[in-house]
């Protein structure tokens, strides 16, 4: 499942149908990156410029030139070099992204610094996304400075650079049918990929040894990495956010926390689930459990077009707040530990983020300064949790380290929602059963 080339050629429509008159976008590929000697880390194409294009090779450029009769997409990518072809794999040259990617025109990336002031020369304005890459502002710098030079000669050189991050993340926000069925995929597979995690699990199992049961199933049903590094957290662990040295042995009577998802043609899911290593969940375990679960429950029903993203995020702050006080973990009232931020030291984080092409994806949370409503075409991670220290001491010990998130993929359709990840369980009831098979 793929997006189509005719996808990619309506964003690069899109984009430019939005950009002023006489303007240029640049828009740069990702570059290999050492691992170590001799070795790279894995490519993975850069999201904003994949997202035009759907071409995944290192060291190419971008330009969008609207209303170019010569051509308004250019791309500078690698040429063919047979006896690099040998060492390194096929390059689709210049010719092959005319072919197959849509370029109206293409050159070698040797002669981008030749080329590049006859096609930025005139433009008034340059959209271009500065810091990205130190390396690439440079050569930006001396193209323009290149024009410059040649002002007696009655060569203009684009007055105004704009940040081209709104104009691409408004659009990237907005997932369009192609990306939603990539996406249901992409929930589909992670979700297995966790509910064979619960059956493999047991005691005496070292955490990568459960990441590798879903790393397997990620590879065999077409998505060879990870969106992001797995967790495995088992025990203590749990309580680390980040946590993924996933290297310690998975305990009887210890929680796992397992936040994973798989990359489906540059689309991510992203799901975690909390469950017993045992496959029975201890009084204290499913009491804070049940709280987290109907906090996410009731976050994911509230989610609509026209409620605002932080009310989402408010709603879990209340739940899980009242929750603490009932379980006797924060003592006051409601409304002074919200204020006060109490809560924070059993849950410090949002309720989610946006979800696409990077597992924190794009797009502003906020529009002129107030929080954005929820709109059609959106997806968003709703992942309440609750985390116990084992160091803390406020708190009687049969409470610490316990770690407990759930965590689904949610698209804002035009009456509610729907969930993407929906198909891994998570009541206490269904979990256990699962694991009793």
């Amino acid at each position: 499942m793929r997006i189509s080339q005719s996808g990619f050629a309506a964003r690069r429509q899109q984009l430019m149908d939005q950009m002023a008159p006489g303007s240029v976008a640049i828009i740069p590929a990702a570059a290999d990156v050492p691992r170590n000697r001799d070795v790279e880390y894995p490519f993975r194409q850069d999201s904003d410029f994949y997202y035009l294009t759907g071409f995944n090779e290192p060291d190419a450029l971008l330009l969008l030139i609207p209303g170019r009769s010569e051509g308004q997409v250019v791309i500078f990518c690698r040429d063919r070099d047979p006896e690099m072809e040998i060492w390194n794999g096929y390059r689709a040259g210049p010719e092959g992204v005319c072919k197959q990617y849509g370029a109206d025109q293409a050159y070698p990336v040797a002669e981008m610094d030749e080329r590049m002031a006859e096609l930025l020369e005139g433009r008034a304005r340059l959209y271009y996304s500065m810091g990205s890459s130190e390396a690439l502002d440079g050569q930006v710098r001396d193209w323009l400075n290149s024009i410059r030079k040649k002002a007696r000669l009655g060569a203009v050189a684009p007055s105004e650079i704009v940040m081209l991050d709104h104009l691409l993340h408004e659009m990237r926000l907005f997932k369009s049918a192609e990306e939603i069925e990539v996406m249901r995929a992409a929930g589909r597979i992670s979700a297995e990929a966790h509910v064979r995690a619960m059956k493999a699990c047991q005691p005496g199992l070292l955490e990568y040894q459960l990441e590798a049961e879903i790393t397997h199933h990620f590879a065999m049903n077409g998505c060879r990495l990870p969106a992001y590094s797995s967790i495995v957290g088992g025990g203590d662990n749990a309580c680390v956010l980040h946590y993924t040295e996933n290297r310690d042995e998975l305990k009887n009577g210890d929680l796992v926390l397992i936040d994973a998802g798989c990359e489906l043609d540059y689309y991510a899911g992203d799901i975690t689930r909390t469950f017993p290593v045992s496959g029975k969940f201890s009084p204290e375990q499913q009491a804070v459990y049940e709280l987290v679960l109907k906090s996410q429950l009731a976050c994911i029903e509230a989610i609509r077009p026209g409620v605002p993203w932080i009310r989402i995020h408010d709603l879990s702050v209340e739940i899980l707040t009242q929750g603490l006080i009932d379980l006797g973990l924060l003592k006051g009232d409601l409304e002074g530990l919200i204020e006060s931020g109490a809560y924070k030291a059993f849950y410090m984080h949002r309720i989610g983020h946006w979800l696409g092409m990077d597992v924190h994806d794009v797009g502003d949370y906020k529009v002129n300064g107030d929080w954005r409503p929820l709109e059609p075409g959106m997806v968003m991670t709703v992942e309440p949790g609750i985390y116990i220290s084992p160091q803390n001491e406020h708190v009687d010990k049969r409470w610490r380290g316990i770690g407990i998130r759930i965590e689904d993929d949610v698209l804002v359709t035009e009456n509610g929602y729907e969930i993407l990840s929906a198909g891994v369980p998570k009541s206490v009831a269904e979990i256990e059963q699962l694991m009793a098979r």
